[in-house]
């Protein structure tokens, strides 16, 4: 006797990699578990705007790089100008170069964005330690006492920039703090203080996002390095951490717009809230990232959606194999039920069952007269064929005569199959009698109606297309079935005498 184990080890390689693989796609690539999903979005446009003076111009934008957002599209539009996106991702810049450019001119940059729910900033690297900053002579001593002072509330560089931070922003500042902020910015005033102790500290840009705002300006943020991160800190209000909706446009610690060849320019920033399908989204996200060179949706469309009903037919064989062995319901043809639950798909139910039971009851009136003539298999076969083809052509027209739009997807059953569906119950009439013969094909339409239910289960189908993992699972469940060697569930009506008085 062969042992099981290779055999039961084989379903659990099988169950595990299909529900692994499941959710490591529904994980890592953020594709959708239930259909119909939405995520939110950000369009953003960037208009840039100056002046040209006839002489050849070039102009150089920091473009977005923020952990917290993902590119899906981004694009420029700059009619006459040459148009360069460098590839530092660091530093990434868009560089429009003109050979002349006379009088207004107006560059255009738009990204759509979506939240990746990414809070921290990851430093890569230790970045290098500040240079000390020399203050001038009317602000250094002003600057030492107000830097020690901190210093002293102090034990890390994080905590430091907290308490200078809290300091910028208390409601009485000390004498040196307003003097230093009379000639300096908040945010350089915050980057040279932390320099000066040797705390990598840098200006980066953010835009606020607000949906349908315009001529929005960025607004200026200082980031902390400390253990492998970098905070974010706004000494203009004294607030820390990163403020909802944030999106950090320039994190490169240079200008986030240089202009040659042209005088007057500005940068302004309109956006747009909207909403798009999550499965949508992820599929653009892995495009972008290239992890979509070996998947069903880059096939044509056509492909796509052939699979989409191929890729269906698992289910309906996992109907049928626990109908049949589990429950023991009797079935005209073992995977009959599937093909007609498919064209149940394309017909509607209620469409598909009358148009099923009105076929094959003309079908076995003509087959009976056909048997009396004693022909071959293979005519008699290709004589049903003929005459089912001939009754759906029938129901059609009458169908459109009469204007019901429905009976015309009656052409989306399996013809061949529905030939053969009539010659087994011909044949099962002659030897067992109608009563088996409604036992079988009544079976048949139960099957193919509960596969049909599973199988237009919006949730079910996008599962079987999006996550191929699934058909592991139901590979497993079926070799499982496959080893019962128990009654089945209508069997059991044997033994109800038993239970009588």
């Amino acid at each position: 006797m062969h042992s099981k184990k290779p055999f039961y080890i084989l379903v659990a390689l099988l169950f595990i990699a299909g529900i692994a693989s499941s959710v490591f796609r529904g994980i890592e690539h953020n594709v959708p578990f239930l259909p119909g999903k939405q995520v939110q979005s950000w369009a953003v446009e960037a208009k840039v705007s100056f002046q040209g003076t006839g002489e050849p111009a070039e102009v150089s934008f920091s473009l977005p790089n923020d952990p917290a957002f993902e590119i899906l599209v981004e694009n420029a539009s700059s009619p006459g100008f040459g148009l360069t996106i460098t590839d530092d991702p660091q530093n990434k810049r868009a560089i429009w170069s003109i050979r002349s450019a006379n009088g207004r001119q107006d560059l255009y940059y738009k990204v759509t964005l979506i939240p990746t729910g990414i809070t921290t900033i990851k430093a890569l690297g230790t970045p290098d330690v500040a240079n000390t900053f020399i203050w001038p002579a009317t602000e250094k001593v002003a600057a030492e006492q107000a830097i020690e002072e901190v210093w002293a509330k102090s034990a890390t560089n994080l905590s430091f920039a907290q308490q200078l931070n809290k300091a910028f922003n208390a409601e009485e500042r000390s004498q040196n703090i307003e003097l230093l902020l009379s000639s300096n910015s908040p945010s350089k005033l915050f980057v040279n203080m932390l320099n000066s102790k040797g705390i990598p500290a840098q200006i980066v840009s953010g835009l606020n996002l607000e949906d349908q705002r315009r001529r929005q300006q960025l607004a200026n943020f200082v980031e902390v390095y400390d253990d492998g991160e970098w905070h974010l800190f706004n000494p203009k209000d004294g607030t820390q951490g990163r403020p909802d909706n944030l999106l950090l446009w320039d994190r490169s610690g240079k200008s986030t717009l240089d202009v040659t060849g042209g005088i007057n320019s500005q940068v302004n920033f309109s956006m747009l809230q909207d909403t798009r399908s999550a499965l949508a989204t992820s599929l653009d996200v892995m495009n972008n990232k290239g992890a979509l060179d070996f998947s069903l949706y880059q096939l044509p469309l056509e492909e796509q959606s052939l699979f989409k009903g191929i890729l269906l037919i698992p289910i309906g064989v996992l109907m049928v194999v626990f109908l049949r062995v589990l429950v023991g319901l009797k079935t005209s043809g073992t995977f009959m039920p599937v093909l007609i639950a498919l064209a149940f798909i394309q017909t509607t139910l209620l469409t598909g069952l009358v148009g099923f039971i009105l076929i094959v009851a003309c079908g076995l009136m003509i087959r009976s007269y056909l048997s009396q003539l004693n022909l071959l298999l293979i005519s008699r076969i290709s004589a049903v064929i003929i005459v089912v083809i001939g009754i759906i052509g029938v129901f059609t027209l009458l169908s459109y005569k009469f204007g019901l739009s429905e009976g015309l997807t009656i052409t989306f059953f399996p013809m061949i199959i529905l030939a053969w569906t009539i010659e087994r119950m011909s044949i099962l009439w002659e030897e067992e009698g109608p009563k088996e013969v409604v036992l079988q094909g009544g079976g048949s339409l139960f099957v193919a109606t509960l596969a049909y239910l599973a199988m237009s289960a919006p949730w079910i189908q996008h599962w079987v297309f999006n996550f191929l993992g699934i058909h592991l699972v139901i590979l497993a469940v079926v070799l499982l079935m496959g080893q019962y060697t128990g009654y089945r569930l209508l069997e059991l009506r044997r033994f109800k005498p038993l239970t009588g008085e």
